[in-house]
Protein backbone atom coordinates (compact mmCIF):
# COMPACT_ATOMS: atom_id res chain seq x y z
CA UNK A 1 0.00 0.00 0.00
CA UNK A 2 1.25 3.12 -0.63
CA UNK A 3 2.17 6.36 1.72
CA UNK A 4 -0.11 9.25 1.24
CA UNK A 5 1.85 12.92 1.37
CA UNK A 6 -0.53 15.89 2.19
CA UNK A 7 -0.21 18.52 -1.03
CA UNK A 8 0.12 22.54 0.06
CA UNK A 9 -4.13 22.55 -1.09
CA UNK A 10 -4.36 19.52 1.76
CA UNK A 11 -4.78 17.26 -1.42
CA UNK A 12 -3.30 13.57 -0.79
CA UNK A 13 -0.47 13.01 -3.14
CA UNK A 14 0.69 8.99 -3.43
CA UNK A 15 3.33 9.10 -6.63
CA UNK A 16 5.26 12.59 -5.76
CA UNK A 17 9.16 10.93 -5.66
CA UNK A 18 10.29 14.01 -4.29
CA UNK A 19 7.96 13.73 -1.42
CA UNK A 20 9.63 9.86 -1.19
CA UNK A 21 13.18 11.52 -0.31
CA UNK A 22 11.80 13.93 1.85
CA UNK A 23 10.04 10.90 3.55
CA UNK A 24 13.21 9.02 3.61
CA UNK A 25 11.05 6.73 1.19
CA UNK A 26 13.86 6.96 -1.58
CA UNK A 27 17.88 7.51 -1.29
CA UNK A 28 19.20 10.92 -2.35
CA UNK A 29 22.84 12.39 -2.13
CA UNK A 30 21.45 15.18 0.57
CA UNK A 31 23.71 17.88 0.41
CA UNK A 32 21.18 20.11 2.52
CA UNK A 33 18.19 19.80 4.86
CA UNK A 34 16.45 22.14 7.59
CA UNK A 35 12.73 21.57 8.31
CA UNK A 36 11.38 23.27 5.52
CA UNK A 37 14.08 22.48 2.63
CA UNK A 38 15.91 19.65 1.64
CA UNK A 39 18.69 19.90 -1.55
CA UNK A 40 20.11 16.98 -2.86
CA UNK A 41 21.95 15.85 -6.32
CA UNK A 42 19.99 14.98 -9.32
CA UNK A 43 20.41 11.99 -10.32
CA UNK A 44 20.41 12.85 -13.78
CA UNK A 45 22.85 15.90 -14.07
CA UNK A 46 23.38 17.81 -16.95
CA UNK A 47 26.53 19.58 -15.09
CA UNK A 48 29.33 18.22 -13.09
CA UNK A 49 27.36 20.33 -10.27
CA UNK A 50 23.48 19.45 -10.37
CA UNK A 51 21.66 20.25 -7.10
CA UNK A 52 17.88 20.18 -6.59
CA UNK A 53 16.79 22.71 -3.73
CA UNK A 54 12.89 21.29 -2.91
CA UNK A 55 10.45 22.98 -0.03
CA UNK A 56 9.70 19.47 2.24
CA UNK A 57 5.50 20.59 1.54
CA UNK A 58 4.21 18.97 -1.72
CA UNK A 59 3.94 22.61 -3.86
CA UNK A 60 3.48 21.31 -7.21
CA UNK A 61 4.80 24.40 -8.94
CA UNK A 62 5.89 28.27 -8.99
CA UNK A 63 2.55 28.85 -10.29
CA UNK A 64 0.49 27.40 -7.62
CA UNK A 65 2.37 29.31 -4.95
CA UNK A 66 1.10 32.54 -3.65
CA UNK A 67 1.89 35.56 -1.23
CA UNK A 68 1.47 33.22 2.19
CA UNK A 69 4.87 31.56 0.26
CA UNK A 70 6.75 33.86 -0.09
CA UNK A 71 8.75 33.41 3.47
CA UNK A 72 9.36 29.57 1.54
CA UNK A 73 10.25 31.17 -1.70
CA UNK A 74 13.17 33.57 -0.55
CA UNK A 75 14.30 30.71 1.76
CA UNK A 76 14.32 28.59 -1.32
CA UNK A 77 16.58 31.01 -3.15
CA UNK A 78 19.24 31.49 -0.38
CA UNK A 79 19.36 27.59 -0.10
CA UNK A 80 20.17 28.02 -3.38
CA UNK A 81 22.89 30.39 -3.28
CA UNK A 82 24.29 28.34 0.33
CA UNK A 83 24.78 25.34 -1.80
CA UNK A 84 26.24 27.17 -4.64
CA UNK A 85 28.87 28.25 -2.73
CA UNK A 86 29.51 25.12 -1.09
CA UNK A 87 30.21 23.70 -4.10
CA UNK A 88 32.86 26.11 -4.85
CA UNK A 89 30.87 27.50 -8.46
CA UNK A 90 32.31 30.63 -9.51
CA UNK A 91 28.96 30.89 -11.71
CA UNK A 92 26.34 29.16 -11.98
CA UNK A 93 22.26 29.32 -13.41
CA UNK A 94 18.99 28.95 -10.46
CA UNK A 95 16.22 27.68 -12.92
CA UNK A 96 12.91 26.00 -12.54
CA UNK A 97 10.38 24.39 -14.92
CA UNK A 98 6.83 25.20 -14.46
CA UNK A 99 4.11 23.16 -16.28
CA UNK A 100 4.45 20.60 -19.23
CA UNK A 101 5.24 23.26 -21.41
CA UNK A 102 8.12 24.54 -19.52
CA UNK A 103 9.82 21.43 -19.03
CA UNK A 104 8.47 20.30 -15.69
CA UNK A 105 9.19 16.48 -15.44
CA UNK A 106 8.41 16.05 -11.46
CA UNK A 107 5.61 18.20 -10.37
CA UNK A 108 6.96 19.15 -6.87
CA UNK A 109 8.16 22.61 -7.05
CA UNK A 110 11.68 22.62 -7.12
CA UNK A 111 15.30 25.02 -8.06
CA UNK A 112 17.81 23.25 -10.31
CA UNK A 113 21.48 24.79 -9.29
CA UNK A 114 23.76 23.97 -12.14
CA UNK A 115 27.66 24.88 -12.71
CA UNK A 116 31.16 23.75 -12.95
CA UNK A 117 31.47 24.66 -16.50
CA UNK A 118 30.70 26.50 -19.26
CA UNK A 119 26.25 26.66 -19.44
CA UNK A 120 26.12 27.77 -22.66
CA UNK A 121 24.44 24.80 -24.39
CA UNK A 122 22.69 23.76 -21.66
CA UNK A 123 20.43 21.38 -22.87
CA UNK A 124 16.06 21.66 -21.66
CA UNK A 125 15.64 20.63 -17.63
CA UNK A 126 13.50 17.98 -16.51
Amino acid sequence: MSKSYIGAGGEKMTDCIFCKIVAKELPADIVYEDEQIIAFRDVKPVAPVHILVIPKRHIESLQTTDSTDDQLLGALMGVARQVAKEQNLAGYRVATNIGKEGGQVVKHLHLHVIGGRPLSDLPALG
